[in-house]
Order: structure tokens, then sequence, then C-alpha cells
């Protein structure tokens, strides 16, 4: 069919509803390969926050009529995807990065990281009953349609539900979470209308549906898993795809001409696969427009920009900074004369060399003049860096040692260690569930405290760690379970230290003088106190054997699927690599690597002096040792440096570290995932549906039917029934303040059990092409893919010379 004639505006339903007959519609068919996106959905108030986020965007927000129409803009991207489903384990950055241009997104996200309906795909979305079920209605946007000419509608809805919903274990789905609280979809008034109506509230059901797939690909279990790897059979979006090139790592997008809403101003968006490691070359090289970077690229960016505005061509920065400067007068003089000297072997080898040299000057003059084209522009990420403390067993199977690692760690310095150089905000982060600017968003630290290194040494002696403590043991010590069980059963029913902190700061009515968890009797439970045999696997699983006492930890295969989703992201984040985790590749008979020291007995009573800071700490002839696993690779170095100044504050309270460095490859499958640690280093992107999103994150690990131990994606092994019931309240209520009150309880009691430190929140540096626009660091926003291009020249109204 013709586009001729066909309405490029939008045509909005009235707040009647009532029924009408689609525009005639038309669109392009498409064969080639898309991918999906999975969006950070925001708080789904509409009410202001009190504050804004720590760092604005930055992106050259520019007017569409400043905007060239064409071009080509290259974008690097880490690998190109092994698979277009966004719901699928190893979905990774890309594959999410290119559903935003082509696949409906019915919220996207703006800089508060809010949801706000698409008007592209939606003319209204609301929950219209609440009783005796939840029922959300969607009204489509009458000029939506695949690629294929078929409508938008129900099917879809009634397609993408089934197979997300987790009845029907042929779909290989990494998430389900909200699907499986659907009762049924159908069909309103007209094919414009999908009524969703829900078994049970959800509070987060913005985050459903985004991206939304046709039916073609969710309504069989091969299409899902298999054929979706490879192909789409629709789209629906301002680009469609064009050709995947494995050998050159393009991916090109080219511009959807049938698109009913705002058409894109590039011809084609190409994404580049590029390694972190190999992007400033590649900026060196003219090869990329649009790249995320590290600090060093940016730096070097920086460097460029300052010879260019001191009037410094590249070969005059090589002589004053590059690999020319180094070449002395005389230097060059001695090299000419051995160079033209009568030993044939030396001069041919100093002739070797100087032209090697000459070479890399050349380069380097090239690449400063290019990258003084680029801008580095710079926000903070929806994502915080965070100091995982493992308390599946050994020491910090004990919350007072967990506490005391967090009393003893600077946040604010550590923090301002890596933003402050960048001129970024340097506060740390107040929560573990939502950023600076959610509507969610408050600081609950003070449940667990600020740095204090008497108080972080005062819980280690209460906890019997104190100097000289290796070289004692206790007479009498019982080896193995016995000695577990005998220590469990004398501490049944006592409270656990920082209990009633965390009651206190979840419900701010309770009196100052209060000691006790009145809301909750079951206390603060922290895997690895329990009663033997409560949650850790059955007699001889393991590389232990059947009295090693080493706890296997193997997510069950439906949660393991999810976790590798998850922990894919977070392994982009923190090396740009992709994760090895296919849904067929988790082991779950895997169990922990060697064997951790056994829990310690009761707290003796407290020394007469505090220990120096040079004296390390012992208990029942054991030194205090803590292995603090991190990853090598090359994008790494921010996570080591941290690591560094971690090392020495512990030290300084009596607490030592083993430091393991480990390939990026290995980093979160080997070490993270399997709970192959201590203390580790790694990075969550945020949410603001954290009643769905980070409840698998923060979920009390529970014993699976194997006898192995579900950790869903609690790899710091640290959980209480508590938060658990905390989070399902708020993922239960309609009420969106209740939500916000609900989540910020359950926060507090995170701090208090202290699994995790919130460090930072990760710095986006992103290098553009001085003349790209609407592109760059957005934050918490999601990408205008239409809206991308480069700007308008002052001086001709030309395609644009860096193109």
């Amino acid at each position: 069919m013709s586009q001729v004639g066909a309405p490029r505006g939008r045509t909005w339903a009235g707040p009647s509803g009532s029924p009408r007959s689609r525009t005639l519609r038309s669109v392009a068919t498409l064969t080639s390969v898309v991918l999906a996106v999975t969006v950070l959905a925001g708080c789904s108030s509409d009410d202001e926050a009190d504050a804004g986020p720590a760092a604005a965007q930055d992106n050259a927000p520019t007017a569409r009529a400043m905007v060239d129409d064409g071009g080509t803009l290259r974008w690097a991207v880490d690998a190109l995807p092994s698979t277009f489903n966004a719901f699928q384990a190893d979905a990774d950055a890309t594959t999410h990065r290119v559903a935003g241009a082509v696949l409906p997104a019915l919220h996207t996200v703006d800089e508060r990281g809010r949801p706000r309906l698409n008007p592209d795909y939606l003319e209204t979305a609301e929950v219209v009953e609440t009783e005796p079920r939840q029922v959300v209605l969607y009204k489509l946007n009458q000029q939506a349609v695949w690629s294929d000419g078929r409508e938008i509608g129900a099917a879809d809805f009634v397609a993408q539900w089934r197979a997300l919903s987790g009845r029907d274990t042929a779909y290989w789905t990494a998430r389900n979470a909200g699907y499986e609280r659907i009762e049924k979809i159908e069909k309103g008034k007209n094919d414009l209308e999908v009524r969703v109506t829900f078994a049970k509230p959800y509070a987060d059901w913005r985050s459903l549906f985004t991206p939304l797939y046709p039916k073609q690909v969710m309504g069989s279990p091969n299409s899902f898993n298999d054929g979706a790897r490879t192909t789409l059979k629709a789209t629906a979006g301002p680009f469609l795809l064009g050709k995947a090139d494995r050998k050159t790592g393009d991916l090109t997008l080219t511009r959807n001409p049938r698109w009913w809403g705002r058409p894109a101003k590039l011809d084609s968006l190409v994404l580049r696969a590029v390694p972190r490691a190999g992007r400033e070359a590649a900026l060196a090289g003219g090869k990329l427009d649009l790249a995320e970077i590290d600090r060093s690229t940016a730096e070097r960016i920086a460097l460029a920009l300052k010879d260019a505005g001191a009037g410094r061509s590249g070969a005059q920065a090589a002589r004053l900074h590059g690999p020319g400067s180094s070449i002395t007068p005389g230097k060059a003089l001695r090299s000419w004369a051995l160079a033209h000297g009568e030993d044939e072997e030396v001069a041919a080898e100093v002739t070797a060399a100087r032209a090697e040299n000459k070479a890399a000057v050349d380069r380097y003059a090239r690449a400063q003049d290019t990258l003084a084209g680029y801008v580095v522009r710079k926000s903070l990420e929806p994502a915080y860096t965070q100091l995982s403390l493992n308390g599946e067993s050994g020491p910090l199977a004990d919350e007072r040692v967990r506490r005391a690692v967090a009393r003893a760690i600077d946040r604010r310095e550590l923090a301002e260690s890596v933003l402050k150089p960048l001129g970024l905000p340097a506060e740390p982060p107040g929560s573990h569930l939502a950023l600076a600017g959610q509507a969610a968003y408050a600081d609950s630290s003070d449940a667990l405290g600020d740095q204090d290194t008497k108080e972080a040494r005062a819980l280690l002696a209460d906890a019997g760690w104190v100097p000289g403590g290796a070289q004692k043991k206790p007479a009498g010590t019982e080896a193995g379970s016995e000695a577990e069980k005998k220590k469990a059963g004398s501490e049944a029913g006592t409270e656990k230290p920082g209990e009633a902190a965390a009651e206190k700061k979840a419900d701010p009515a309770k009196k100052a003088g209060a000691t006790e968890d009145k809301a909750s009797d079951e206390g603060l439970y922290i895997v690895g106190d329990d009663k033997p045999g409560e949650l850790r696997a059955a007699p001889g699983i393991g590389p232990g054997g059947p009295e090693s006492g080493t706890q296997v930890l193997a997510p069950a295969p439906a949660a393991a699927r999810e976790s590798a989703a998850l922990l894919a992201r977070a392994e982009a984040l923190d090396t740009g690599a992709r994760s090895a985790g296919r849904p067929g590749n988790t082991k779950p008979d895997q169990g922990v690597a060697g064997a951790y020291a056994p829990l310690g007995s009761a707290a003796p009573a407290a020394p007469a002096a505090v220990p120096a800071a040079s004296q390390a700490l012992g208990k029942d002839g054991k030194a205090l040792s803590l292995r603090f696993v991190l990853p090598s690779g090359p994008g790494s170095e921010t996570l080591r440096a941290v690591g560094d100044k971690i090392v020495r504050m512990l030290d300084a309270v009596g607490i030592r570290t083993e430091v393991t460095k480990v390939s990026d490859e290995s980093f979160f499958k080997d070490h993270i995932a399997s709970g192959d640690y201590d203390l580790a280093l790694y990075s969550w992107p945020a949410s603001a549906f954290p009643a769905t999103d980070a409840r698998p994150i923060f979920a009390k690990p529970e014993p699976a039917s194997d006898g192995s131990l579900l950790v869903e994606q609690n790899y710091s092994r640290v959980g209480t029934d508590r938060i658990d019931q905390l989070f399902d309240q708020a993922a239960g209520t309609l009420d969106e303040e209740e939500a916000g009150d609900l989540i910020r309880q359950a926060d507090a009691r995170i701090w208090a059990a202290a699994g995790s430190i919130p460090l930072y929140q990760r710095p986006q540096l992103v290098a553009a092409r001085e003349n790209v626009v609407n592109a760059g660091a957005w934050g918490f926003a999601a990408p205008q893919y239409q809206d991308i291009g480069f700007k308008k020249s002052e001086t001709t109204k030309g395609s644009p010379s860096n193109r």
C-alpha cells in the first residue's frame, strides 16, 4: 500500500473514549533483526521529588528545527547482541539499546527516573477499577501498527503475558515480575482498548509491556526461545533494522519512512562493537561519533581540547607532552649520528627505531587533532557501586563484624575520590532502593551509622575479635557440627545487634528509648546464624563432603536464569564484558569453592584497651582476614583504586584483607554469583520500581527443593522475613505514598543488616562529536532516538561535515 496521503500527526482520543475507526495505516515490511529494551522505570508518582537528581543531564538538548535531516551516527557498543529478545538471560545493553528505537515502549523515563506515558503508542493508560480486582485500561494510539501492517492490540498483550507469566516452563524467560499477577487480558470497547485485570493489586503496573513484542514473537516457545535470537517478524518504531555485519561488528538501524510519530532525524544509526579498552583509539581514528568512555579517555580528550584552545596543533602537542616530548636536542643528535655511522648493524637498528618513533609521534599528533573535535558529556548513571559483604559463613556471618566493616569505611572519601576529579557531585547514596532525585529516595544510612573507627573496634571486640586472639584457643573447644549446635541452642531467642536500630529508623513514631523490634518478632535474620541444617545443604552435597560444613549456594533453574540476566547488566557496568551466562549454562549443583572459618563463639568480656591499628585481630586461634575479590581487567581500574582505599580503612581497625584479582570474565560468574568471596565491589543498575526490581536483590535466601540454597540475586546472602514482607506490601498497594513509605522502611532494615554498603553513584562519561545533539549523558532518562542527530551548520545548509 502507498503511504501517500497518510496522516503524519497523532489523532487523540477524546475524554469519553468513544469508539472510532482507525485511520488507514500502512507500514513497511521488515525482515531484518531487531533488539529489545527494558527501561529503568521511574517512580509512579507524578509529584515532584523534594530535590532534583544529583547531576543534571548533559546531552546537548536542541530543538528539532536546528537538527539536520540526514546523516549516519556511529555509536559504540560493547558487542553485537547474541539475542534480540530482551526477556532472555543473555540480553545485553545492545539488545536494550536498539529496542528503544524499533519496539514499542508504553512508558518511557524522564530525567527524574519517572515513567511517562509514551504518546507514540498510548493515548491513555490508567487504573479504572480497584474492586473487586485492579483493572488497567490502555487506550492505544490509533496510528500504532506493526511493520507488517497489523494493528498493535490486545492479541500482542495476551501473547506477552502468557509467555512471561511463568506458567509455561517451555519459555526460557529471564524475568516475569508483574506478569504472574495478571488474571486476564481482553479487548475493550473497541480495537483501541486493552483491559488488563490483575489477580492481586500491582503497584508497578507501568513497568509492564515495555518493550512490547508482537504476538509472532511471544506466541510460541520456539519463536520466543530461538526465533527471536536472530530476527523479529515485526517491529514498530522510528527506526528499522538494516544490515548486521558480524565481521565488521556493525549493526545498522535505518529511518522508518512510515513511522507515524516524529520522523527520525538521522538516515541511519550504526551500532559499532568496540570494546571499552579500544574506544580511545577508535575515537582518535575518527571511527565513532558517540561512545561511553572511561576516565582516562575523558582526560585525553580534555587535553586535546586544551591544546586546541591554546592554538597548538597536534604536532606541537606531541612535542609538548606526547611521544616526541622525551626527545631532547642531544638525544636527537646522537640518534642521527648512530643512524649515519659506520657500524651498519647499529645504524640499521637505530634507523628502524627512529622510524618507529616518528610514526608514534605522527599518530599522537593526528589523534590529538581528531580528539579536539569531540566533547565529553557527563552526568551520573542510574546505578551505584557497592561493597558487598558475603554473610553466608565465616566472620561476616556475624552481623557485628559486617557492621564493623561498614563503620570502618569512609563512604564520602571514596565517593569524592571517584567523582570529584570529574567535577560531579560526590554525595554518597543514602539508599539501596532509589537515587537522589527520585520520589522514593530518602537517606536511611543512619540505620547503620557513619564512619566511626572507635565504634568499629568496639563491635569487633563484642564479636570476640581481639588482639592476640589468633594465638589463643578456648579450653574445651568442640569441633564440627556439635559446637555449632550448642552455640545455636544457647543463643536461641536472643536479639541480634542492630535490630532495634533498624526498627527505630523504619518506624519514626517509635519512642527514642525503645530497644525491641515490636513490628516483627522474627528479628533480623542473618544467613549463617541459623541452627545447623535449617538453611544448609543436605549431607554429602558440595565440595567439602558430608562433614565439611560448606554450604551449597545454588539458585534454582528459573531463578538462575533471572540471576544471569541481572548479573549481565551489572557486569557490563563494571567491566564492559558480556556475561557468559546463557540459560543452559547455569550449574545448579555448583558449590562454594573452599571452606570458611567456623561461626564464632559468644563474645568475651571487652578488652581493657582498644587495639592499636597495627595489631591484627583474631579469635579462637584464627586471624580475622577477609578475602577481597576484585576484577583485574582494563575496564576496572576505578574499582581497584577504591578497593585499595578500603583495604587501608579496614587495616586501621585491625581487619586484614587478602586481595584476589580475577579476570573480568570470571569475576561475576565464578565469584559473585557462586559466593566465592568475602568482600567484593560491583555495581547494580537502579530502578524506580524497587518493590519489583530490587526485591530479588535483597530477598531472604531460602532452601530449594534440591537441598541447595536459593539466593535469587541476593549475592550477599543476607536477608530477613520482614524485608521481604515490606517489599511485598509495597508491590501490592495502589497508594503511592504508602508504597514509598514501605520502601523506605525496607531500605532502613537493609542498611541495618549491613549486607551491602552503597559507596557512590557511578559516573557517566560520554564522548560525542561536537556537532552531535540530543545525545550524550542522559542520566535517568531514556534516549529519544528520533531526535538524535547533527546540529545544522550556521554557514551551510547541507549535510554536516563530520558524517
